[in-house]
């Protein structure tokens, strides 16, 4: 109700509003999600590719793939319509003042929400990969095995205890890169306004071990994923279907051109 109202005071017709101003539901406690059945979360959801482990960087058994959406720029419009009318639904003066993006697919998402929204975007970057004074998280796991573990870092200033932050991402697993951002939002003193991410991988239980981080100050912070695992359909799946099994998922550039030529995609765009 609140993102129809705004819009409306916007100058968005009355049919326009409606449209863009998608149902929210409370999952669980402080977890809200969209309507699932809403036209546009379905686009979302059937635009999100995925792999199989003969066609992915990790060892997972399906690797979700940002690029889906990116690649789309009539549904990355949406992903980002959603999230902006959300945050501008806020009261005044009670809304987020910085988007704080997780290296690397938050990204991809948190500047043109941060854009729409007239606020700054703040890297959050691996491995002391920022300039300037830095804070770090300590290492944090992930659901796929790394040689050694990542930590996060954001520069001293980027902001501080008067801050309220969206922590945004592609997705929520295990947590573990989640928590490395709230516990440099706790170390900078700032206020986590939200946490969000697209898609939640329930069965690895990210949002519980948000809500029981820090002995529980974080356990009503509220969280927003715009879809669950289960909301991607089986035909998402992007692996080309007449790939070799032998043969590596990485080519040679004088190979590239036939090779793209003589594959079939299900997924691609062009």
């Amino acid at each position: 109700k609140l993102q129809f109202l705004y819009l409306i005071g916007e100058g968005v017709s009355f049919l326009r509003a409606k449209k863009m101003a998608v149902k929210t539901v409370e999952k669980q406690h402080m977890h809200f999600v969209p309507d699932q059945e809403d036209a546009d979360i379905k686009e979302i959801c059937r635009s999100f590719w995925w792999y199989t482990p003969q066609f992915s960087p990790k060892d997972v058994p399906k690797f979700y793939d940002v690029s889906g959406i990116t690649e789309n720029p009539a549904v990355f419009q949406k992903v980002v319509d959603v999230f902006v009318n959300r945050y501008k639904a806020a009261e005044a003066g009670a809304g987020p003042t910085h988007i704080v993006g997780y290296d690397a697919r938050g990204f991809l998402l948190g500047p043109p929400i941060a854009l729409a929204l007239g606020i700054p975007f703040v890297l959050l970057r691996k491995d002391g990969k920022n300039p300037g004074v830095l804070v770090d998280s300590t290492g944090y796991a992930k659901e796929y095995q790394e040689t050694k573990l990542d930590t996060m870092c954001v520069r001293l200033g980027s902001f501080d205890h008067t801050s309220r932050i969206v922590l945004i991402d592609d997705l929520i697993a295990t947590g573990g890169t989640a928590l490395a951002g709230f516990e440099l939002a706790l170390h900078v003193g700032a206020t986590v306004y939200e946490f969000a991410a697209m898609i939640e991988l329930p069965f690895l239980d990210g949002v519980q071990k948000i809500r029981e981080y820090a002995d529980g100050k974080f356990k009503d912070v509220s969280v927003f994923t715009i879809a669950t695992d289960a909301n991607i359909p089986d035909e998402c799946c992007a692996d080309p279907q007449n790939w070799p099994a032998e043969d590596s998922r990485q080519v040679s550039g004088a190979d590239a051109k036939e090779r793209f030529l003589s594959m079939k995609c299900p997924r691609s765009p062009l």
